[in-house]
């Protein structure tokens, strides 16, 4: 399924009855550390060293000092972290926790899609693979995508990939002609629009936030849009009581944690079942994160020249994003 190489585990041991003490135990071992995505079940969230966005994970994985990186979110996100530690033990508790979104953008289909643009430069959106990466020139993130577009002169073509409903409002935010790549992400083309409308009606108080992978249909009915670390923020910050929150509702675990006195309703999907939930993140397990530590596998491998090529658009991203660039590799 994947272009890296991996290491299959070698034996299945036994689960010890304490898992976040032994995980714990592993991690001060290992000398590791636990990134893990709003996305991941609590339990995995409550252990994380680190829990964030794409973006905030990407700049974890390019500054931490540890050995070992327990990356608890999607294989992108992984490859991320190796790309930006090549001499670092990167692993994934599930190898299969891939992503529907950079699944839609196969690099021999987008390699003929950007050669029939020579002319424009590539922004990819960070949910996609490392062969992606290593044919963009700059990537982004849900929280920096408006911001890196807008440092692009005027008159420079852009392809934007892989997600077509985050183009489209980065387009709209901008004011640029984006070239955009059809993909699109399973969980945020879920929701129903009808079903939102009928939840404001029942809970009219409430302000619906949504993330900008969501279709436009969702968005036109959004108080707030951004990216999943800004929708965590503005229920902070907002004064009302009650939200309906249109992306993936992992991310509603740090809500309530926060604001234990607020009420976050998770949009629904159009059919009557969790569809708006990821099953690519709801693979990782805390029994698999133990495994995977305990084993050192499945490991995140990546071939150097893909490597060395995803790694430069990562940079440029890291530059036109933060203040300080972290030393990278």
């Amino acid at each position: 399924m994947f272009a890296t190489q991996t290491r299959t585990n070698q034996s299945i041991n036994s689960i010890p009855h304490d898992l976040f003490e032994a995980i714990a135990d592993l991690k001060q071992e290992l000398n590791a550390v636990i990134l893990a995505h709003y996305y991941q079940e609590p339990d995995i969230q409550d252990i994380a060293d680190y829990i964030g966005d794409s973006l905030g994970l990407s700049q974890q994985a390019a500054e931490t000092d540890a050995d070992v990186i327990v990356f608890a979110g999607v294989h992108f996100m992984a490859e991320t972290a190796k790309i930006l530690n090549p001499n670092k033990l990167v692993l994934l508790p599930d190898l299969d926790a891939g992503c529907s979104l950079a699944d839609s953008c196969p690099p021999e289909e987008f390699g003929k899609f950007k050669a029939a643009h020579p002319d424009a430069i590539v922004v990819s959106y960070i949910n996609c693979s490392a062969a992606i990466k290593a044919m963009s020139d700059i990537i982004c993130t849900s929280s920096n995508s408006v911001k890196i577009v807008k440092q692009i002169p005027i008159d420079q073509p852009i392809i934007f990939a892989p997600d077509k409903n985050l183009g489209r409002y980065v387009s709209e935010q901008t004011g640029r002609d984006l070239i955009l790549w059809e993909g699109s992400c399973i969980v945020h083309e879920t929701f129903s629009e009808k079903k939102i409308v009928q939840l404001k009606i029942e809970h009219p108080e409430a302000e619906i936030i949504a993330h900008p992978e969501c279709e436009p249909t969702v968005l036109r009915h959004a108080s707030y849009i951004g990216s999943t670390t800004a929708l965590l923020k503005y229920c902070q910050e907002s004064t009302s009581q009650d939200f309906i929150v249109a992306t993936e509702p992992g991310i509603i675990h740090q809500m309530q944690k926060r604001e234990p006195n607020k009420n976050f309703i998770p949009a629904p999907a159009m059919n009557n079942c969790a569809c708006n939930e990821c099953p690519h993140m709801r693979l990782n397990t805390l029994e698999k994160l133990y495994l995977a530590m305990k084993n050192k596998t499945p490991e995140i491998m990546i071939p150097e020249e893909t490597r060395v090529a995803a790694l430069k658009p990562i940079q440029k991203m890291l530059e036109l994003s933060f203040d300080i660039l972290p030393t990278l590799p």
